[in-house]
């Protein structure tokens, strides 16, 4: 009874001990918290004031719009790339008075030369001068500097960069137009500014955690992973509370754009923001592509599968090449004329280089490094020739977001073959008016086997899918763009 009566008065003086902190401790809680708002506001107050310093007039004496792009690999050459240049070209045409900036870590070349390569690439001119903001820290967005926790690393990274960004210019229009969306309420809390982004794939996905989910391996997936229960339910953890701050901070914004049905699904399911949100078709060049002349197959004329991507690891070039070998060794033989396999596209960085790299040494292992070609960072012109002169173009990416450059294949004319899922299985490789545009793979084998069949189609059948093809992909023309963009953005204009 004695040591039951002692543990008791044990426990007592205990929970005496903790109420007696409690009040303090919530009153210290409370300062602190206080304390961090002022400081928050003073920063907004000061970087206010240093705006207003900088700030340029009109010639009436009005203040003059700044309307900032972030998009720190403005030179890499892909698809969000043309967005990027077609949103500006729109937004100065409709509002001249502004001055644009784009906030850019490519710090090994100029702004002209920047403006030059998106002539020459996406054979977009800009109307009026644009400023670049140049930046110091992009490595820190860089998926190599996070080999574990990569999602996390990069999304704090992107707060980093974007308090640069914001040291060196602070915007009234901020644009998200890569996909940092922890760099939204830097810009409309601290920054004062109307905030708003166009998402080309949302960082994480609810496919993402299904991927998970079931112990699936993929390139973000990795193997060891996947045979663990428990890493993977470690992992399933880490990636929900991830999906619920990502939705805290993307639905901070004032506008959200999205690129296809297959981000709307995910970006309302994780913002739920849908007033805000609404789908605007990135822009592609039909006309450009449509000018090429579709010609009838002639019967000497060598084939050639185009694919067109950026070599990043999600666009999964090795499938193509794999499953192009099967597809030459399965059709060797009797076959006096056999295609080639041409893979365009940019490199960003030394990591995308040493893919290539690594793709070539495939293609030997394979034994058809004499059968595939690499077009690196191509002109304008020369891959127009190279859409021009191909049967098939391929693409393997699951769950592309949208895809600018199937869109750009079925434009000049090729039988498109991409994958079944995301965007080109929702929005392009879509019937039209009945008739079909184009074939959708899942795997190795499906692809190799679709090449075969539309190489074993009649050159008539085979014009005609091209043509039911080309009249299909009116609806993603710069015009269709350039009207849905300026309609999003008009609330941050006002």
């Amino acid at each position: 009874d004695i040591l039951h009566s002692s543990e008791w008065c044990s426990y007592a003086d205990f929970t005496l001990l903790l109420c007696s902190l409690f009040v303090p401790g919530l009153v210290l809680s409370g300062a602190l918290c206080l304390c961090l708002v002022v400081l928050l506001w003073g920063v907004r107050l000061w970087l206010q004031q240093r705006k207003n310093q900088l700030a340029s007039t009109r010639k009436d004496g009005k203040h003059q719009l700044v309307v900032a792009f972030f998009h720190p690999y403005c030179n890499a050459g892909g698809g969000g790339e043309r967005v990027l240049w077609c949103a500006i070209r729109a937004l100065q045409k409709k509002y001249k008075d502004a001055i644009y900036v784009v906030y850019t870590g490519d710090k090994d070349v100029t702004g002209e030369q920047i403006v030059e390569s998106a002539f020459r690439r996406f054979n977009i001119k800009l109307t009026h001068p644009v400023k670049f903001v140049f930046l110091e820290k992009r490595y820190l967005v860089e998926a190599s500097l996070y080999p574990h926790f990569t999602l996390l690393g990069q999304s704090l990274g992107s707060v980093f960069l974007g308090w640069e960004a914001l040291m060196k210019c602070v915007p009234d229009v901020y644009i998200d137009s890569m996909g940092y969306a922890f760099t939204l309420p830097l810009f409309k809390y601290l920054g004062g500014c109307r905030v708003g982004c166009y998402v080309h794939y949302p960082t994480i996905s609810t496919d993402m955690l299904s991927m998970v989910r079931s112990q699936n391996a993929r390139f973000n997936n990795a193997a060891f992973i996947t045979r663990n229960p428990l890493l993977s339910k470690l992992k399933l953890v880490y990636y929900y509370l991830f999906a619920f701050v990502y939705g805290l901070v993307g639905s901070r914004s004032d506008v959200i754009m999205v690129n296809s049905s297959w981000t709307l699904n995910h970006i309302l399911s994780l913002w739920r923001a849908g007033a805000c949100t609404s789908v605007v078709y990135p822009p592609c060049d039909v006309q450009t592509f449509l000018d090429i002349p579709l010609h009838e197959e002639k019967s000497t004329t060598e084939y050639s599968i185009v694919s067109l991507g950026q070599f990043r690891p999600e666009k999964d070039h090795p499938l193509q090449i794999r499953a192009f070998a099967k597809f030459l060794e399965k059709t060797a033989v009797g076959q006096q004329s056999l295609p080639k396999l041409i893979l365009i596209g940019g490199c960003r960085n030394q990591q995308d280089e040493q893919r290539v790299n690594r793709l070539k040494k495939l293609c030997e292992e394979l034994g058809v490094d004499k059968k595939v070609e690499f077009k690196v960072n191509i002109p304008f012109e020369e891959l127009k020739q190279y859409l021009a002169d191909a049967i098939i173009g391929l693409h393997t990416m699951w769950n592309e977001h949208f895809g600018i450059g199937i869109v750009e294949c079925m434009a000049a004319g090729t039988i498109i073959l991409a994958h079944n899922s995301g965007g080109p299985k929702l929005d392009i490789v879509v019937p039209y008016e009945g008739h079909i545009t184009g074939f959708l793979a899942e795997n190795e084998d499906d692809y190799f086997e679709t090449m075969a069949q539309i190489l074993s189609l009649s050159p008539e059948k085979r014009l005609e899918i091209r043509q039911n093809a080309r009249r299909s992909v009116n609806r993603f023309a710069d015009q269709e763009f350039e009207g849905a963009f300026l309609l999003s953005v008009e609330p941050l204009f006002k």
